[in-house]
């Protein structure tokens, strides 16, 4: 008795209607336009928020330097310089103080225009500068916020005005460390605009080259 093996093959064939192939098709399109829809929205959006984010930074690493600044001018109206590194100027911030005057009418001036100063007592450097910031440590001036541990750079100087020697200081920090963690991108296109126009690309205050305690954001 011979046995035969026989091949059979089974075609299976999904029929779908066509109004559910509409369906699909409909649903498909709808979320190819729902994904070109978000992509055109967030590259519009992105410079937004980039910008957005960048001021925000701007506004903390400002205020911090107006505060350095506003160091820097007490330590030189009590040594006649800027102090010229951070350590000194920390030191200063620490254990320095700075006279609290009381400035009054000169009672023998009959123009009015005269008046006597006089030191009532002294304070702090650091109580009287930075006395808003909560848990304040001295030490922490020399970092850029958001740059994840990246310090300013400082320097100080003497320079020659109209033949007169003149104290100067400069504290900078750039782009690519105060907007560290955003688009590399961006931050790249922002530093060569500012190149272009042949400006610092970041937050300064002070200068090395004139006698200036401006901040680059003012002007």
């Amino acid at each position: 008795m011979h046995l035969y093996k026989k091949n059979f093959k089974f075609a299976f064939t999904l029929k779908i209607p066509m109004k559910m192939k509409n369906i699909i098709v409909k649903v498909v399109l709808a979320l190819v336009i729902i994904w070109l829809a978000y992509m055109v929205v967030g590259s519009i959006l992105q410079p937004v928020r980039f910008e957005n984010e960048k001021n925000k930074r701007d506004a903390v690493v400002i205020a911090l330097l107006k505060d350095i600044r506003e160091a820097q001018i007490a330590y030189k109206g009590i040594h006649k310089e800027y102090a010229p590194t951070f350590d000194t100027l920390i030191d200063f911030i620490k254990y320095g103080e700075i006279p609290v005057v009381n400035i009054i009418p000169d009672p023998n001036d009959t123009t009015f225009t005269k008046t006597i100063n006089d030191t009532t007592s002294y304070v702090n450097v650091g109580d009287s500068i930075f006395k808003n910031f909560e848990n304040f440590k001295p030490e922490s001036i020399q970092f850029i916020p958001f740059s994840n541990g990246i310090k300013f750079k400082m320097s100080a100087d003497i320079i020659e005005v109209n033949k007169v020697r003149v104290p100067v200081f400069e504290i900078s920090a750039e782009y690519i460390h105060i907007l560290k963690g955003m688009d590399e991108q961006l931050i790249a296109n922002l530093v060569k605009k500012l190149e272009e126009f042949e400006k610092f690309p970041g937050l300064k205050v002070g200068s090395l080259s004139e006698a200036s305690t401006d901040g680059n954001w003012e002007f």
